[in-house]
C-alpha cells in the first residue's frame, strides 16, 4: 500500500495560530516550542553586538525571531537570528523575508538540536543562505559555516577563550566568554 503524504504550503501555514509558533519544513508544519532563558541571553548578546557592527557600517538589516523567511512554497524558517545586506535588501518585505538571508544564526535547543544541525542545514545551504552559525549553549561553541559550491563548508568552531570571526561580515568578531 502507497502513503500519499500532502505537502502542507505557506498558504497553509498562515492559517495557523498566532499563539504558537511554527516553521514549515519541507511541506511539513514543525512546531518550535518557546525557548529558555540561556538560548534568550545568547540570542540578546549576539544581536546586540552583530546590530551594532551591521548599523555603524550601514551594511543591510539584522532581525531576530520570531519572523518568517520563506525560502520557497513548502519552506518557511523563523531563524534565531538574520542578516539581509543592502544589496539584497529587496527580498524584506513588511511580512516576511522572501528568499534566502546573508547569514542566519541557529541556536541550538534540546527540541530543535538535531533539525539546526541536518534539516536546516541542508534547507539553508539549498536556498543559498551564505553563512550559518549554529550556536551550541551546553558545549559553549559556535561553529562558522560558510556557503561553497553546494554545500556548507566549516570556516571555523570556536569555543572557550576564542574569538568567532564572521567571513562575510568581514570586521566581525565575538568573544565567546561574552555571550556564554
Amino acid at each position: 500500500m502507497i502513503s500519499l503524504q500532502t505537502k502542507l504550503t505557506y498558504a497553509d501555514y498562515l492559517e495557523t495560530s498566532d499563539d504558537e509558533r511554527y516553521e514549515l519544513l519541507n511541506g511539513e508544519l514543525v512546531m518550535a516550542p518557546a525557548p529558555g532563558e540561556i538560548h534568550q541571553y545568547i540570542l540578546g548578546e549576539l544581536y546586540f553586538e552583530m546590530r551594532a557592527f551591521i548599523r555603524k557600517r550601514n551594511l543591510g538589516k539584522v532581525y531576530f525571531a520570531p519572523f518568517d523567511v520563506v525560502l520557497s512554497d513548502t519552506d518557511v524558517v523563523q531563524p534565531d537570528l538574520l542578516f539581509v545586506s543592502n544589496e539584497r535588501e529587496n527580498i524584506i518585505t513588511p511580512e516576511n523575508i522572501q528568499g534566502a538571508p546573508d547569514l542566519v544564526v541557529e541556536i541550538l535547543s534540546p527540541a530543535t538540536a538535531e533539525r539546526d544541525r541536518t534539516l536546516k542545514l541542508d534547507l539553508y545551504a539549498r536556498h543559498g543562505v551564505h553563512e550559518y552559525w549554529i550556536v551550541d549553549p551546553d558545549a559553549r561553541t559556535i561553529m562558522v559555516l560558510r556557503r561553497g559550491e553546494r554545500r556548507f563548508e566549516v570556516a571555523g568552531i570556536y569555543g572557550a577563550g576564542q574569538t568567532a570571526r564572521s567571513p562575510i561580515l568581514e570586521g566581525f568578531s565575538i568573544a565567546l566568554d561574552e555571550i556564554f
